[in-house]
């Protein structure tokens, strides 16, 4: 289906607007026209507080630099995917870049786009539900079909791949709450494996007594008292007594969370021992999911991640560059856990800003600026009238989780089923693609500028 163009765009936008391939097979309505990314909007492009500069002054000292550099080949965004395979295939129509064929999940096809295109999923493809293993599995059919694909960590990732690879290790206070730590949001994945591998007589063969399940997968007594000494030194005291009551919580309501989805703890742990064996051995069909994990991808001026950026890492990335993050994180995710968990490296798959993260300063934005980084674009917090432009110390930030998953959609009440994706053009545009906004949102440098001089 093509778009067509509004007394909003002009020709040369409305030629770089995708076509919709395949509308009869998605339930959400996409948007049909296009307007300029609207300035001076609070649910498209917001300034931090206390700036006295207008908007479109502040977002054209970021844009007129002489060294901007865009993507060479379009880039289709996508994140917060949170297991919903329905609204990932939605999305990927939205993009023009795929053409769904059938009903069928294998019903897709690249389209000429798709095939030059690359595809970066902005991590939080776990959890929520309801089809963990079923959007991965259309991933790895992209995968077969040829599409260029960038797989990101997102927290919910790491935090079900660290919960459920600990059971079964060592004990060690450092790692002995991690699978409990996951909470509620893991159950829906362990569901799945249950509904899809568990279902014969023998499946729960070999699997221990309750009492022992609740010994394997809980932590100890004693972790409230050792667990404090030994991460004293990552964890100030306010962060701490967090961590801690949070993990009460979790453990006062998992077995009854998982009574409500009709598991065991038979059940789960019978779940867990098929996960590891499914993500963790060199043969399981979703091995290639973590293997193929990166922290951050970087083109052109652009900087990907799931989450966003602080002075520590603005700092890594300026001196040794974004393959070395890649390749540290590739080790600590492995091999220290812990040290990955509550460290630096993980402030790119969590961090929202917030006082209790590690901060991002004019000094870390002029780091990443030096080393021709002049945007973030990330997913992580979620909003609920398509992509915003946030401008923060003077980075470019592109808040992409438009909340597409249909758990978090009726959680705060959004009506219809969810798609969305963010396009890089190396035309020097942005398009920001969403059912939860009518027009799609072109971002056109030029149009800023030129206006701002003009003025």
């Amino acid at each position: 289906m093509s778009i067509s163009a509004d007394n909003k765009t002009d020709k040369y936008h409305h030629k770089r607007l995708p076509k919709y391939r395949g509308l009869k097979w998605i339930k959400p309505d996409l948007p049909t026209s296009s307007e300029l990314w609207p300035l001076g909007k609070h649910r498209s492009i917001v300034k931090e507080r206390g700036q006295r500069n207008t908007t479109e002054y502040l977002l054209t000292e970021v844009l007129d630099k002489e060294k901007w550099q865009w993507p060479r080949r379009e880039l289709f965004f996508f994140s917060d995917l949170h297991a919903d395979a329905d609204a990932f295939i939605s999305s990927l129509v939205a993009s023009g870049g795929v053409r769904k064929t059938g009903d069928q999940d294998s019903d897709l096809k690249l389209t000429r786009r798709g095939r030059e295109a690359s595809f970066v999923i902005g991590g939080d493809c776990f959890d929520k539900g309801p089809s963990n293993l079923r959007l991965l599995r259309v991933i790895r059919q992209l995968k077969k079909l040829g599409a260029k694909i960038t797989l990101l960590a997102g927290n919910h990732d790491i935090r079900i791949k660290l919960g459920i690879s600990s059971v079964g290790m060592e004990p060690d206070p450092r790692h002995d709450h991690f699978f409990i730590r996951m909470g509620s949001k893991a159950i829906p994945m362990l569901r799945e494996i249950a509904d899809q591998y568990l279902q014969d007589k023998s499946a729960l063969k070999g699997i221990p007594s309750t009492r022992d399940c609740r010994r394997l997968l809980y932590p100890p007594k004693r972790w409230f008292k050792e667990f404090p000494k030994m991460a004293s030194w990552v964890m100030p005291d306010n962060r701490m007594a967090r961590e801690l009551k949070r993990l009460r919580e979790k453990i006062d309501s998992f077995e009854l969370d998982c009574e409500k989805a009709g598991l065991s703890l038979r059940q789960v742990y019978a779940a867990v021992l098929k996960w590891q064996s499914l993500f963790l051995k060199a043969d399981g069909e979703f091995s290639w999911f973590f293997k193929e994990m990166k922290l951050a991808v970087h083109h052109g001026s652009f900087l990907f991640v799931h989450a966003g950026i602080d002075d520590r890492m603005a700092k890594l990335i300026n001196r040794k560059g974004v393959k070395y993050l890649n390749k540290q994180f590739k080790e600590d995710v492995d091999d220290e856990i812990f040290e990955f968990y509550y460290g630096p490296l993980a402030n790119l798959i969590r961090t929202k800003y917030r006082d209790v993260d590690m901060p991002l300063t004019r000094k870390g934005v002029r780091l990443m600026n030096e080393v021709g980084i002049y945007a973030i674009v990330h997913g992580h917090a979620n909003r609920y009238h398509g992509q915003r432009i946030m401008l923060r110390k003077g980075m470019l930030n592109f808040e992409c989780d438009t909340t597409i998953d249909r758990h978090s959609r009726k959680k705060e009440g959004l009506k219809g089923e969810g798609a969305a994706v963010t396009i890089f053009h190396p035309d020097r545009l942005v398009l920001g693609i969403s059912t939860d906004y009518p027009q799609i949102k072109v971002f056109d440098p030029k149009s800023i500028i030129v206006k701002r001089k003009s003025s």
